[in-house]
């Protein structure tokens, strides 16, 4: 398996709590030393900031974090502490001769997790600082961490996944996602993920289960209310323009749209973010980039599956994990 941290200068940190009321969290994408960027959201009903500034026609080209987090729209406030921890440490869109000062960039959507724990209880600029602290480069930890920690999907445990891959031009794509679909990730006929069939060499360790052991229980009910939107960024070593980085991130939603059915509804605020890191000038050669849109949407899928699969049920919530549903099937 492989991680969104494979690709150079990207890091991951997660900041969470669960319990005594509290099931939300934060999950923050750095990239310190800066990253083209550019986002697609295909859902009807987004929690963003600074998307505006990563449309190819403005002015600011690289960001130096992306803030993914719960909360619905009172969760926004977690960039503010990864705005702080950059700063600090002189890490932004320089606006004057000294080191501090800076204005980093950091772009953030939100899922909106609010019912999963006591109201009140959501991320705010703490969760976002912390966060950074803990980011490293190491394989990012997966399931209900994060902003993924009051995830839910049709009916079953979000959480949050992550997959990457190599393509041929040599090229690293990675991706994370915090999968909190209206839609369903599982195929109630067979008890498998949709996306089971983008496995690489045999990541999931999934079976078919047989009808007598209880693997084709049939459609499980999404709780009241729905608790909607998947967010992720997809990141890559390539050098990449801003429109090229909004094209990569398009592509990515191929992907839910394989993992996710439905995906993209009026309830979701789906919303992808891409990072370039890779220094020069960008990719050329059309055909290469091609490749790496094709690879974004496989790791998209496969990072829905793998935040899924790692999903534990929280405690004191009705809402199984895909382990606990489907047993037969389960790793």
């Amino acid at each position: 398996m492989s991680a969104i941290t494979d690709v150079d200068g990207v890091l991951v940190g997660h900041h969470h709590r669960i319990g005594d009321g509290w099931v939300t969290g934060t999950t923050v994408v750095l990239t310190p030393d800066g990253a083209v960027g550019g986002v697609d959201c295909r859902g009807g009903a987004p929690g963003t900031r600074e998307t505006d500034l990563l449309d190819p026609s403005n002015l600011v080209e690289r960001v130096h974090a992306v803030c993914l987090t719960g909360g619905s729209a009172y969760g926004l406030a977690a960039a503010d502490g990864v705005m702080r921890w950059l700063e600090e440490r002189g890490h932004g869109f320089r606006v004057g001769s000294g080191a501090h000062e800076v204005v980093p960039i950091v772009p953030a959507a939100v899922l909106f997790d609010l019912p999963a724990g006591q109201w009140g209880n959501r991320p705010d600029a703490g969760f976002g600082y912390r966060a950074c602290e803990a980011a490293s480069g190491g394989r990012p930890a997966q399931g209900c961490v994060g902003a993924g920690a009051g995830a839910r999907t049709g009916g079953l445990q979000g959480g949050v996944g992550t997959a990457g891959v190599s393509t041929p031009s040599g090229y690293t794509v990675g991706v994370l996602v915090a999968v909190n679909a209206a839609g369903s990730a599982v195929d109630a006929a067979t008890g498998l993920p949709w996306a089971a069939d983008h496995e690489v060499d045999g990541e999931f360790a999934l079976r078919a289960p047989e009808p007598s052991e209880g693997g084709r229980a049939g459609a499980v009910a999404p709780p009241e209310p729905p608790l909607n939107t998947t967010i992720g960024v997809i990141a890559t070593d390539a050098a990449l323009g801003k429109a090229q980085c909004r094209r990569l991130a398009g592509a990515g939603h191929d992907g839910l749209a394989r993992a996710l059915r439905p995906a993209h509804t009026m309830t979701d605020g789906d919303t992808l973010f891409a990072l370039a890191t890779g220094a020069g000038d960008p990719v050329a050669d059309h055909r290469v980039l091609d490749e790496l849109c094709a690879a974004a949407a496989a790791c998209v899928a496969r990072s829905v599956v793998h935040g899924v699969l790692a999903a534990t049920a929280v405690p004191g919530s009705s809402v199984p994990a895909y382990r606990d549903r489907y047993p037969a099937a389960a790793p």
